[in-house]
């Protein structure tokens, strides 16, 4: 019989050869699940959620509070001992939310719940007042006859379908992002969207839509859901429906505000870097709390846990809290941008962010050249005890990634349970009380597992194609 010693010897012989394709050694797998059961007894990201919407609340791009949370961003990083913390500047349009209002004054009056969308222009100082036209989608509205809409506030009442990987989104949004284009080509006066959420709670839900240069700016504002089915039936009864909109909102002049980015040095190459990180960012209603508070506690939490090993990974870890993601992906722009222009795209091994709510992971995906797919397996057996499955297809970088993953960037998924989030995405319900801890603890510990493998091994993770301007 065999001594034990001389077992686990021959053992980790047999082995070499399928760690040889990650360039990754058993002690960095050691390293790398000790991350994990350390952050599952308990990690620092609910604390920093807490400390950002309770310190500094919400945070709309260009406000004060904006700049309270960049030096509320340093400060924390600094804490948490990151080796290198800066700021790196981003310019962008501010817009202001001042007041809205809107009720049904015929045939049964009664007040409704709006909420203006990021962008729009407000009615002015009198109220628009007019009749409502109701459209079942964006195609029926673009599919009205020119001028069928004067003096008209279109509605639009297509609803968002509930998934767990938030695919109903995208179907839905267009009708946020191009209602008002639309209506005022056909003579509207303002626009009215269903919210895009799946809340059922008389919350209506924001976010950014888009004018056109060769078209009328009209108000743009979104009802709560019950309001939208409220109009609905009132215009199924057959009797003109008249409204009132009162909205105060405005773009005003350009703002700088920065990306707050925090690094973990690589001890052999750090000009070469992972980056994963959130968005700071937030819309005015709620507290920022799901969207993206968890993102940014997530990642500190994450790559705070690497910058305590007792040897820092081979490539530099990088932590971002990106600006003004909600109005256009303005941080996430900048940031490619700076390093496409000091020919950096290269020397980006990996990049993934939190920006999906606070629910818990449950896949790994990733867009790398096929000689690193090892890597990305092995780092998925890391991650198969926190319940997360790898996919070989599919998945997608996150909004703030995706400029530099045009550029040739590589990107990992680590995708999120998003069942509830469009329940409280964009409203004054986004608040600390919808995020559970140890969901937290989990994506911590996903995180610190794949921005410390992905840092450690030797393996060169590719680039992608360039995606044409």
């Amino acid at each position: 019989m065999r001594p034990v010693r001389t077992l686990l010897a021959l053992s980790l012989l047999a082995a070499l050869p399928a760690f040889a394709a990650t360039g990754l050694d058993p002690d960095d797998i050691a390293a790398a699940e000790g991350l994990r059961e350390r952050a599952m007894r308990g990690s620092e990201a609910w604390n920093v959620v807490e400390s950002l919407t309770t310190e500094i609340g919400p945070r709309l791009a260009g406000t004060p509070a904006d700049a309270k949370a960049v030096e509320w961003a340093k400060a924390k990083m600094q804490a948490m001992g990151f080796d290198k913390v800066y700021l790196e500047p981003v310019t962008f349009p501010v817009w202001l939310r001042h007041h809205e209002r809107a009720e049904v004054l015929a045939p049964y009056p009664q007040p409704l719940v709006i909420t203006a969308l990021g962008g729009s222009v407000g009615t002015g100082e009198t109220p628009v007042e007019a009749e409502v036209v109701a459209f079942a989608n964006l195609d029926a509205l673009k599919a009205a006859p020119e001028g069928s809409l004067e003096g008209k506030i279109a509605v639009i009442t297509n609803r968002m379908v509930r998934f767990k990987d938030g695919r109903g989104y995208g179907p839905a949004v267009g009708a946020r992002s191009q209602g008002a284009v639309e209506a005022a080509r056909k003579g509207a006066v303002a626009v009215l969207i269903r919210s895009i959420g799946t809340s059922s709670n008389r919350f209506a839900h924001t976010g950014t839509m888009r004018y056109a240069e060769d078209v009328p700016r009209i108000p743009a504002a979104a009802l709560s859901n019950p309001d939208a089915d409220l109009i609905e039936h009132m215009v199924a009864r057959g009797k003109p429906v008249r409204l009132r909109l009162d909205i105060a909102a405005e773009t005003v002049a350009d703002y700088t505000s920065h990306n707050v980015i925090g690094e973990i040095r690589g001890r052999e190459l750090p000009g070469e870097v992972v980056t994963i990180g959130g968005h700071l960012d937030s819309w005015d209603l709620g507290t920022g709390a799901i969207d993206d508070g968890a993102g940014i506690g997530i990642t500190f939490a994450a790559g705070a846990l690497i910058g305590q090993l007792e040897r820092a990974p081979r490539r530099t870890v990088r932590v971002i809290a990106y600006a003004n993601e909600e109005q256009g992906l303005y941080g996430g722009k900048a940031y490619a941008e700076a390093r496409a222009a000091a020919g950096e795209i290269p020397a980006h091994q990996l990049g993934a962010e939190s920006d999906f709510g606070a629910g818990r992971i449950y896949a790994l995906r990733a867009g790398v050249d096929a000689a690193a797919w090892p890597v990305v397996a092995k780092i998925g057996e890391v991650l198969a005890p926190l319940g997360i499955a790898t996919e070989s297809t599919g998945g997608s970088p996150g909004p703030d990634v995706g400029p530099i993953v045009a550029k040739g960037a590589p990107w990992a998924q680590l995708a999120q349970d998003g069942i509830d989030y469009f329940d409280y995405h964009h409203t004054a319900n986004d608040t600390l009380d919808k995020i559970d801890p140890r969901a937290l603890d989990q994506q911590v510990a996903a995180y610190a597992v794949l921005a410390y493998l992905a840092a450690e091994t030797e393996v060169d993770f590719g680039s992608l194609p360039v995606k044409a301007d």
